[in-house]
C-alpha cells in the first residue's frame, strides 16, 4: 500500500467542492489495487504514471479553486462597497432647502468605492482561502 506524506491531504481537504475532494481521494487510493496486481518490474512506471495523474488532477482543481476564489473576492468587494455606500449615502440625503446634484452624488459614490475598506479586508481574508 502507498501512503502519501506531506501536505497533499491538507490540500485535498481544502478543495472547495466535495466532488473535487472525492475525486482526488479516489485517484489517490486507486494506486493500491493496481500495485497489488503489477509485476515487480512494472511497479516503478505504474507509480510514476499514477503520481503524474494525481499531480495533474490536483493542479487542475487548484486552477478551478483560484477562479472560484477570484469570483468570490469580487463579490465580497462589491458587497463591502454596497454596504458602505448604503451607510454613507444616508448622509447625502437632501437637507431642507439644499439640493443634492447628480454630479455630487456620483462623486460621493466614487469616493465611497475608493474608501470602502474592501481592499484591506480582501488583502487580509484572501491568504486564508488560497490553497498551498
Amino acid at each position: 500500500a502507498v501512503d502519501l506524506v506531506g501536505g497533499i491531504h491538507n490540500t485535498v481537504a481544502s478543495l472547495h467542492l466535495e466532488r473535487w475532494r472525492n475525486e482526488m481521494k479516489g485517484e489517490i487510493n486507486r494506486i493500491n489495487p493496481v500495485l497489488r496486481n503489477a509485476s515487480a518490474l512494472k511497479k516503478t512506471p505504474v507509480v510514476r504514471n499514477w503520481m503524474g495523474s494525481v499531480i495533474r488532477l490536483l493542479d487542475h482543481y487548484k486552477v478551478e479553486h483560484k477562479a472560484m476564489l477570484k469570483e468570490a473576492t469580487t463579490l465580497l468587494e462589491l458587497a463591502l462597497w454596497k454596504a458602505d455606500l448604503n451607510e454613507k449615502e444616508e448622509g447625502l440625503v437632501e437637507r431642507e432647502g439644499v439640493r443634492t446634484t447628480r454630479g455630487r452624488r456620483k462623486r460621493a459614490r466614487k469616493e465611497i468605492c475608493i474608501t470602502s475598506g474592501a481592499s484591506i479586508v480582501i488583502k487580509n481574508v484572501l491568504p486564508f482561502l488560497e490553497l498551498k
